[in-house]
Protein backbone atom coordinates (compact mmCIF):
# COMPACT_ATOMS: atom_id res chain seq x y z
CA UNK A 1 0.00 0.00 0.00
CA UNK A 2 2.70 2.38 1.04
CA UNK A 3 4.33 2.05 -2.15
CA UNK A 4 1.37 2.72 -4.22
CA UNK A 5 0.94 5.50 -3.08
CA UNK A 6 4.40 6.55 -3.27
CA UNK A 7 4.58 5.89 -6.97
CA UNK A 8 1.76 8.19 -7.06
CA UNK A 9 3.70 11.06 -5.99
CA UNK A 10 4.94 13.19 -8.35
CA UNK A 11 9.05 13.47 -8.29
CA UNK A 12 11.03 16.36 -8.69
CA UNK A 13 14.54 16.69 -9.90
CA UNK A 14 16.79 19.29 -8.87
CA UNK A 15 18.75 21.23 -11.72
CA UNK A 16 20.55 23.54 -9.24
CA UNK A 17 23.99 20.86 -9.42
CA UNK A 18 25.90 17.69 -10.00
CA UNK A 19 30.90 13.65 -7.01
CA UNK A 20 32.95 10.76 -6.03
CA UNK A 21 35.29 7.06 -3.47
CA UNK A 22 37.00 4.64 -1.40
CA UNK A 23 36.13 1.70 1.36
CA UNK A 24 35.05 -1.60 1.56
CA UNK A 25 32.07 -3.52 2.64
CA UNK A 26 30.08 -6.18 4.29
CA UNK A 27 26.12 -8.08 2.45
CA UNK A 28 26.16 -11.64 1.99
CA UNK A 29 25.68 -11.63 -1.63
CA UNK A 30 27.79 -13.16 -4.20
CA UNK A 31 31.24 -11.52 -3.90
CA UNK A 32 33.38 -9.64 -6.37
CA UNK A 33 35.06 -12.17 -8.92
CA UNK A 34 31.38 -14.24 -9.09
CA UNK A 35 28.06 -13.85 -10.64
CA UNK A 36 24.79 -14.33 -9.66
CA UNK A 37 24.32 -17.30 -12.53
CA UNK A 38 27.61 -19.06 -10.84
CA UNK A 39 30.50 -18.54 -13.27
CA UNK A 40 33.52 -17.55 -11.47
CA UNK A 41 35.73 -16.08 -13.46
CA UNK A 42 32.79 -13.20 -15.53
CA UNK A 43 32.82 -9.63 -14.48
CA UNK A 44 30.15 -8.50 -12.27
CA UNK A 45 27.77 -5.71 -14.17
CA UNK A 46 26.82 -2.81 -11.29
CA UNK A 47 24.09 -0.57 -13.12
CA UNK A 48 24.60 3.17 -11.88
CA UNK A 49 21.62 6.06 -12.55
CA UNK A 50 22.18 9.13 -12.76
CA UNK A 51 20.95 12.20 -14.57
CA UNK A 52 22.72 13.72 -17.02
CA UNK A 53 25.25 16.54 -16.95
CA UNK A 54 27.57 18.67 -19.58
CA UNK A 55 30.14 17.45 -21.56
CA UNK A 56 33.07 18.23 -19.08
CA UNK A 57 31.23 16.55 -16.01
CA UNK A 58 30.30 13.49 -18.21
CA UNK A 59 33.55 13.27 -19.23
CA UNK A 60 34.99 13.40 -15.76
CA UNK A 61 32.50 10.64 -14.84
CA UNK A 62 33.59 8.24 -17.18
CA UNK A 63 36.90 8.99 -15.92
CA UNK A 64 36.54 7.87 -12.65
CA UNK A 65 34.78 5.11 -13.51
CA UNK A 66 37.78 4.19 -15.18
CA UNK A 67 39.80 4.22 -12.76
CA UNK A 68 37.52 2.07 -10.56
CA UNK A 69 37.05 -0.30 -12.98
CA UNK A 70 41.29 -0.17 -13.18
CA UNK A 71 41.26 -0.96 -9.42
CA UNK A 72 38.56 -3.67 -9.19
CA UNK A 73 39.12 -5.54 -12.59
CA UNK A 74 36.10 -7.85 -11.45
CA UNK A 75 33.87 -5.34 -11.62
CA UNK A 76 32.08 -3.56 -14.92
CA UNK A 77 30.05 -0.10 -14.36
CA UNK A 78 26.75 0.01 -16.78
CA UNK A 79 26.04 3.83 -16.30
CA UNK A 80 22.86 4.81 -17.23
CA UNK A 81 21.68 8.55 -18.29
CA UNK A 82 18.20 9.01 -17.50
CA UNK A 83 18.04 12.54 -19.15
CA UNK A 84 14.07 13.63 -18.33
CA UNK A 85 11.88 12.73 -15.44
CA UNK A 86 14.19 11.43 -13.22
CA UNK A 87 12.75 10.68 -10.12
CA UNK A 88 9.74 9.54 -11.82
CA UNK A 89 12.07 6.87 -14.01
CA UNK A 90 13.78 5.58 -10.69
CA UNK A 91 10.22 5.41 -8.78
CA UNK A 92 9.02 3.41 -11.44
CA UNK A 93 12.20 0.91 -12.15
CA UNK A 94 12.09 0.49 -8.34
CA UNK A 95 8.48 -0.23 -7.52
CA UNK A 96 8.53 -2.46 -11.00
CA UNK A 97 11.40 -4.46 -9.10
CA UNK A 98 13.75 -3.03 -12.45
CA UNK A 99 16.11 -0.07 -10.22
CA UNK A 100 19.55 0.28 -10.98
CA UNK A 101 21.89 -1.16 -8.15
CA UNK A 102 23.30 2.57 -7.20
CA UNK A 103 21.99 5.30 -8.06
CA UNK A 104 21.40 9.57 -7.52
CA UNK A 105 19.37 10.68 -5.19
CA UNK A 106 18.88 14.30 -4.56
CA UNK A 107 18.86 15.91 -0.98
CA UNK A 108 15.14 17.16 -1.61
CA UNK A 109 13.75 13.57 -2.93
CA UNK A 110 15.42 11.68 0.31
CA UNK A 111 13.19 12.08 3.08
CA UNK A 112 10.34 10.32 0.69
CA UNK A 113 12.26 7.63 -0.76
CA UNK A 114 14.23 6.62 2.49
CA UNK A 115 10.76 6.33 4.36
CA UNK A 116 9.51 3.67 1.48
CA UNK A 117 12.30 1.55 2.83
CA UNK A 118 13.37 0.86 -0.62
CA UNK A 119 17.28 1.83 -0.25
CA UNK A 120 19.73 -0.05 1.91
CA UNK A 121 20.84 1.38 4.49
CA UNK A 122 25.04 1.33 3.98
CA UNK A 123 25.91 1.52 7.84
CA UNK A 124 27.11 -1.57 8.03
CA UNK A 125 29.24 -1.67 5.12
CA UNK A 126 31.37 1.37 6.30
CA UNK A 127 34.70 0.55 8.03
CA UNK A 128 37.25 2.74 9.63
CA UNK A 129 39.71 3.78 6.57
CA UNK A 130 36.19 5.10 4.78
CA UNK A 131 36.48 8.16 7.53
CA UNK A 132 33.01 9.10 7.59
CA UNK A 133 33.57 12.32 9.99
CA UNK A 134 35.47 13.72 6.67
CA UNK A 135 32.00 14.73 4.98
CA UNK A 136 30.65 18.14 5.94
CA UNK A 137 27.80 17.17 8.79
CA UNK A 138 25.02 18.86 6.96
CA UNK A 139 25.75 17.37 3.57
CA UNK A 140 25.60 13.74 5.51
CA UNK A 141 23.07 14.27 8.13
CA UNK A 142 20.68 15.00 5.02
CA UNK A 143 20.64 11.29 3.88
CA UNK A 144 20.11 10.14 7.24
CA UNK A 145 16.90 8.14 8.26
CA UNK A 146 14.59 8.83 11.02
CA UNK A 147 15.89 5.79 12.52
CA UNK A 148 19.35 7.04 12.07
CA UNK A 149 20.62 4.89 9.90
CA UNK A 150 22.42 6.10 6.54
CA UNK A 151 20.99 5.62 3.23
CA UNK A 152 23.48 7.38 0.94
CA UNK A 153 26.86 9.11 1.05
CA UNK A 154 26.73 12.62 -0.30
CA UNK A 155 29.05 13.06 -3.87
CA UNK A 156 29.29 16.77 -4.23
CA UNK A 157 27.11 19.91 -2.91
CA UNK A 158 26.99 23.64 -3.88
CA UNK A 159 26.22 26.28 -1.45
CA UNK A 160 25.05 29.78 -2.31
CA UNK A 161 27.60 32.78 -2.20
CA UNK A 162 27.37 36.53 -3.16
CA UNK A 163 29.09 37.35 -6.56
CA UNK A 164 29.47 41.05 -6.85
CA UNK A 165 30.83 42.83 -9.87
CA UNK A 166 33.95 44.23 -8.80
CA UNK A 167 34.62 47.24 -11.52
CA UNK A 168 30.35 48.70 -10.20
CA UNK A 169 31.29 48.08 -6.89
CA UNK A 170 34.48 50.33 -7.45
CA UNK A 171 32.50 53.18 -9.36
CA UNK A 172 29.69 53.42 -6.89
CA UNK A 173 32.60 53.10 -3.83
CA UNK A 174 30.85 50.56 -1.62
CA UNK A 175 32.63 47.97 -0.11
CA UNK A 176 31.56 44.46 0.15
CA UNK A 177 28.48 43.84 2.40
CA UNK A 178 29.22 41.95 5.85
CA UNK A 179 25.92 42.51 6.99
CA UNK A 180 21.93 42.10 5.08
CA UNK A 181 21.73 45.52 6.19
CA UNK A 182 24.25 46.90 4.31
CA UNK A 183 23.91 44.95 1.25
CA UNK A 184 20.35 46.34 0.92
CA UNK A 185 22.05 50.03 1.21
CA UNK A 186 24.47 48.93 -1.71
CA UNK A 187 22.12 47.56 -3.77
CA UNK A 188 20.07 51.05 -3.51
CA UNK A 189 23.77 52.69 -4.66
CA UNK A 190 24.70 50.28 -7.45
CA UNK A 191 21.06 50.33 -9.10
CA UNK A 192 20.83 52.45 -11.85
CA UNK A 193 16.98 52.74 -13.01
CA UNK A 194 16.28 49.62 -14.83
CA UNK A 195 19.49 49.09 -16.54
CA UNK A 196 21.83 47.79 -13.53
CA UNK A 197 19.73 46.52 -10.34
CA UNK A 198 21.51 46.37 -7.25
CA UNK A 199 20.26 42.53 -6.70
CA UNK A 200 19.35 39.95 -8.87
CA UNK A 201 16.50 37.81 -6.87
CA UNK A 202 15.59 34.42 -7.32
CA UNK A 203 11.62 34.40 -5.57
CA UNK A 204 11.25 31.21 -4.83
CA UNK A 205 11.71 29.16 -1.80
CA UNK A 206 14.96 26.91 -2.38
CA UNK A 207 16.64 30.04 -2.67
CA UNK A 208 14.96 32.06 0.07
CA UNK A 209 14.50 29.05 2.66
CA UNK A 210 17.35 30.59 4.89
CA UNK A 211 16.53 34.16 5.00
CA UNK A 212 12.49 33.03 5.74
CA UNK A 213 13.51 31.18 8.89
CA UNK A 214 16.24 33.98 9.97
CA UNK A 215 13.73 35.07 12.35
CA UNK A 216 12.82 32.36 14.02
CA UNK A 217 10.18 31.44 12.11
CA UNK A 218 9.70 28.26 10.89
CA UNK A 219 8.51 27.24 6.82
CA UNK A 220 7.72 23.65 7.71
CA UNK A 221 6.18 22.18 10.88
CA UNK A 222 5.38 18.52 11.18
CA UNK A 223 5.69 18.03 7.67
CA UNK A 224 3.31 21.05 7.34
CA UNK A 225 3.47 24.03 5.80
CA UNK A 226 4.16 27.06 8.74
CA UNK A 227 5.52 30.07 6.34
CA UNK A 228 2.65 32.08 7.23
CA UNK A 229 4.25 32.85 10.62
CA UNK A 230 4.65 36.31 11.28
CA UNK A 231 8.15 35.32 11.99
CA UNK A 232 8.60 34.77 8.44
CA UNK A 233 6.46 36.78 6.86
CA UNK A 234 8.75 39.23 8.83
CA UNK A 235 11.80 37.98 7.48
CA UNK A 236 11.21 37.95 3.97
CA UNK A 237 9.72 41.10 3.67
CA UNK A 238 12.44 42.97 3.02
CA UNK A 239 13.46 41.03 -0.03
CA UNK A 240 10.11 42.25 -1.58
CA UNK A 241 10.65 45.95 0.17
CA UNK A 242 13.79 45.96 -1.96
CA UNK A 243 12.01 45.19 -5.27
CA UNK A 244 8.54 47.17 -4.53
CA UNK A 245 10.10 50.39 -2.40
CA UNK A 246 13.91 50.69 -3.16
CA UNK A 247 13.30 49.59 -6.86
CA UNK A 248 16.63 48.18 -6.09
CA UNK A 249 16.47 44.47 -6.98
CA UNK A 250 14.36 42.39 -9.59
CA UNK A 251 14.15 38.79 -10.76
CA UNK A 252 15.99 37.96 -13.96
CA UNK A 253 12.97 37.84 -16.25
CA UNK A 254 12.58 41.63 -15.57
CA UNK A 255 15.83 42.41 -16.98
CA UNK A 256 15.40 39.68 -19.96
CA UNK A 257 17.46 36.98 -18.67
CA UNK A 258 17.26 33.59 -17.97
CA UNK A 259 18.71 33.06 -14.21
CA UNK A 260 20.57 34.92 -11.99
CA UNK A 261 23.88 34.06 -13.48
CA UNK A 262 23.18 35.64 -16.33
CA UNK A 263 21.43 38.50 -15.30
CA UNK A 264 24.65 39.36 -13.65
CA UNK A 265 27.13 38.74 -16.44
CA UNK A 266 25.55 40.42 -18.72
CA UNK A 267 26.03 43.21 -16.43
CA UNK A 268 22.40 43.67 -15.24
CA UNK A 269 23.25 43.30 -11.96
CA UNK A 270 25.48 43.84 -9.86
CA UNK A 271 24.93 41.13 -7.08
CA UNK A 272 23.69 37.94 -7.29
CA UNK A 273 23.06 35.03 -4.92
CA UNK A 274 24.37 31.88 -6.97
CA UNK A 275 25.93 28.44 -6.69
CA UNK A 276 29.54 27.11 -7.47
CA UNK A 277 27.33 26.47 -10.52
CA UNK A 278 28.06 29.81 -11.70
CA UNK A 279 31.32 29.99 -11.92
CA UNK A 280 32.16 27.65 -15.08
CA UNK A 281 28.95 29.43 -16.86
CA UNK A 282 30.88 32.89 -16.01
CA UNK A 283 34.11 31.71 -17.12
CA UNK A 284 32.95 30.40 -20.21
CA UNK A 285 30.27 32.94 -21.29
CA UNK A 286 31.99 36.02 -19.87
CA UNK A 287 35.25 35.65 -19.67
CA UNK A 288 36.28 39.35 -18.96
CA UNK A 289 34.04 39.94 -16.30
CA UNK A 290 35.59 40.72 -13.12
CA UNK A 291 33.80 39.37 -10.23
CA UNK A 292 34.06 38.09 -6.64
CA UNK A 293 32.57 36.34 -4.86
CA UNK A 294 31.36 36.00 -0.45
CA UNK A 295 30.00 34.13 2.15
CA UNK A 296 26.03 35.84 1.87
CA UNK A 297 26.22 38.48 4.53
CA UNK A 298 24.84 37.76 8.01
CA UNK A 299 21.35 37.99 9.17
CA UNK A 300 20.55 39.30 12.58
CA UNK A 301 24.15 38.88 13.21
CA UNK A 302 24.08 35.34 12.09
CA UNK A 303 25.81 33.38 9.25
CA UNK A 304 23.43 31.53 6.79
CA UNK A 305 22.85 29.92 3.79
CA UNK A 306 21.60 26.98 1.25
CA UNK A 307 23.31 23.76 0.66
CA UNK A 308 21.69 21.48 -2.58
CA UNK A 309 23.34 18.00 -2.52
CA UNK A 310 23.28 14.75 -3.98
CA UNK A 311 24.48 10.81 -2.82
CA UNK A 312 24.80 8.27 -3.91
CA UNK A 313 22.48 5.31 -2.98
CA UNK A 314 21.83 1.56 -3.09
CA UNK A 315 18.75 -0.19 -4.33
CA UNK A 316 17.53 -2.18 -1.59
CA UNK A 317 16.68 -5.36 -3.86
CA UNK A 318 19.63 -5.16 -5.44
CA UNK A 319 21.53 -8.68 -6.02
CA UNK A 320 25.21 -7.35 -6.27
CA UNK A 321 25.33 -5.64 -2.92
CA UNK A 322 28.89 -6.09 -2.25
CA UNK A 323 30.17 -4.91 -5.50
CA UNK A 324 27.72 -2.41 -5.42
CA UNK A 325 29.00 -0.81 -1.93
CA UNK A 326 32.43 -1.01 -3.73
CA UNK A 327 31.60 1.73 -6.23
CA UNK A 328 30.09 3.67 -4.16
CA UNK A 329 33.02 4.10 -1.65
CA UNK A 330 35.11 4.59 -4.34
CA UNK A 331 32.77 6.95 -5.75
CA UNK A 332 32.25 8.93 -2.30
CA UNK A 333 35.81 7.77 -0.90
CA UNK A 334 39.04 10.23 -0.91
CA UNK A 335 40.49 9.13 -4.18
CA UNK A 336 37.32 9.27 -6.28
CA UNK A 337 36.27 12.17 -5.21
CA UNK A 338 39.40 14.10 -5.89
CA UNK A 339 39.13 13.20 -9.47
CA UNK A 340 35.11 14.19 -9.95
CA UNK A 341 36.02 17.37 -8.40
CA UNK A 342 39.07 17.79 -9.49
CA UNK A 343 37.89 20.50 -12.19
CA UNK A 344 35.58 22.55 -10.08
CA UNK A 345 32.22 21.82 -11.98
CA UNK A 346 31.39 20.11 -8.20
CA UNK A 347 32.81 20.06 -4.86
CA UNK A 348 33.64 18.18 -2.70
CA UNK A 349 31.54 16.91 0.38
CA UNK A 350 35.05 15.29 2.36
CA UNK A 351 37.16 18.31 4.02
CA UNK A 352 40.17 16.91 3.64
CA UNK A 353 39.65 16.72 -0.34
CA UNK A 354 38.56 20.46 -0.84
CA UNK A 355 41.57 21.12 1.40
CA UNK A 356 43.40 18.89 -1.12
CA UNK A 357 42.39 21.18 -4.30
CA UNK A 358 42.71 24.05 -2.82
CA UNK A 359 39.03 25.13 -2.77
CA UNK A 360 38.82 26.24 0.76
CA UNK A 361 41.11 29.02 0.10
CA UNK A 362 40.45 29.52 -3.60
CA UNK A 363 39.20 32.96 -4.09
CA UNK A 364 36.04 31.99 -5.87
CA UNK A 365 35.22 28.70 -4.22
CA UNK A 366 36.36 29.74 -0.56
CA UNK A 367 33.30 31.88 0.70
CA UNK A 368 31.09 28.52 -0.90
CA UNK A 369 33.32 26.00 0.80
CA UNK A 370 32.86 27.56 3.72
CA UNK A 371 29.15 27.55 3.73
CA UNK A 372 28.35 24.23 4.59
CA UNK A 373 29.10 23.80 7.48
CA UNK A 374 26.67 25.85 9.11
CA UNK A 375 24.24 25.74 5.96
CA UNK A 376 20.35 24.58 5.59
CA UNK A 377 20.45 21.77 3.30
CA UNK A 378 17.40 22.16 1.05
CA UNK A 379 15.39 19.28 2.42
CA UNK A 380 12.37 19.18 4.44
CA UNK A 381 10.06 16.15 5.11
CA UNK A 382 8.01 14.23 2.91
CA UNK A 383 5.62 17.27 1.69
CA UNK A 384 8.62 20.00 0.56
CA UNK A 385 7.35 19.31 -2.78
CA UNK A 386 4.05 20.60 -2.31
CA UNK A 387 4.85 22.89 0.29
CA UNK A 388 7.66 24.40 -1.93
CA UNK A 389 4.86 24.55 -5.55
CA UNK A 390 2.73 26.71 -3.09
CA UNK A 391 4.96 28.89 -1.59
CA UNK A 392 6.59 29.40 -5.16
CA UNK A 393 3.43 30.80 -6.70
CA UNK A 394 2.33 33.21 -4.06
CA UNK A 395 5.31 34.66 -2.82
CA UNK A 396 5.97 35.87 -6.48
CA UNK A 397 2.98 37.59 -6.52
CA UNK A 398 3.97 39.49 -3.80
CA UNK A 399 6.98 40.45 -5.12
CA UNK A 400 5.53 41.49 -8.13
CA UNK A 401 3.22 43.54 -5.57
CA UNK A 402 0.51 42.18 -6.15
CA UNK A 403 -0.66 41.62 -2.74
CA UNK A 404 0.53 41.83 0.65
CA UNK A 405 3.45 39.58 1.65
CA UNK A 406 1.24 38.08 4.50
CA UNK A 407 -2.06 37.79 2.82
CA UNK A 408 -0.40 35.88 -0.26
CA UNK A 409 1.65 33.50 2.58
CA UNK A 410 -1.50 32.77 4.03
CA UNK A 411 -3.52 31.74 1.21
CA UNK A 412 -0.58 29.67 0.01
CA UNK A 413 -0.19 27.93 3.37
CA UNK A 414 -3.91 26.94 3.66
CA UNK A 415 -3.92 25.67 0.02
CA UNK A 416 -0.47 23.71 1.08
CA UNK A 417 -1.76 22.18 3.72
CA UNK A 418 -5.17 20.91 2.23
CA UNK A 419 -3.45 19.39 -0.29
CA UNK A 420 -1.41 17.59 2.09
CA UNK A 421 -4.35 16.38 4.09
CA UNK A 422 -5.83 15.07 1.39
CA UNK A 423 -2.89 13.25 -0.24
Amino acid sequence: MKRKKWLTMVGITSVLMGSMLAGCGGGDEKTAGEDTSGGKDEKIEVTLAGWGGNPSEQKLLQQTLDEFEAKHPDIKVKLEVISEQYMDVIKTRLIGGEGPDVFYLDAFEAPALIETGVLEPLDKYVTDDFDINDFEKPLLDAFKGKDGKIYGFPKDYSTLALFYNKKMFQEAGVDVPKTWDELREAAKKLTKGTKVYGLGVAPELARLYYIAESKGGKVVTDNKASFADPKVVEALQPIVDMHLKDKSAAQPSEAGAGWGGEMFGQGKAAMVIEGNWAIPFLQDTFPNLEYGTAEIPTINGKKATMAYTVAYVMNKDSKKKKAAWELISYLTGKEGMKTWTSKGYALPTRKSVAAELGYDKDPLRGPLVAGASYATVWQNGTNLPIIMNNFNNQFVSAFLGERPLDEALKEAQETANKEIESK
